[in-house]
């Protein structure tokens, strides 16, 4: 019988390791504010173009788990901004911070738009 048992829980083992954390509102409304608006804006590891706010993958609640506890414990958004950041790189952040390295980044689209509109201009300019 305790082979049984033993056995049993061997196999149970890998289900429990899988087990997503809670992911119970936040009681102070405020505080549930800043983790919501903090959510929206961090990438899902496993749906890479939804936020967790928005994903159901087991990551991404596991990832709003812990938002909610580390504002709960009094941390700033910022903070838990930078924790992800530091885990899992500026790739995390829908809002990557403007730094040398990511300057290519931020400036692609202003890029873009000068080039369409020079494009534009040349195309419009001999036409007339």
């Amino acid at each position: 019988m305790r082979w049984l048992i033993a056995l049993l829980f061997l196999f149970a083992a890998p289900a429990w390791a899988q087990l997503e954390m809670s992911d119970v509102p936040l009681e102070d409304p405020r505080q549930e504010a800043a983790a919501r608006d903090l959510m929206g804006e961090l990438r899902c590891l496993q749906c890479q173009n939804q936020s967790i706010g928005d994903s159901n993958a087991g990551q991404a609640s596991t990832m709003r788990a812990i938002v909610r506890q580390r504002i709960a414990a009094g941390e700033s958004p910022e903070q838990v901004r930078a924790f992800f950041i530091e885990r899992y790189g500026d790739w995390v952040s829908f809002k990557p911070p403007p730094r040398p390295d990511t300057w290519l980044l931020w400036a692609t689209p202003v890029l873009a738009l000068l080039v369409g509109g020079l494009v534009a201009f040349r195309l419009f300019r001999r036409r007339s």
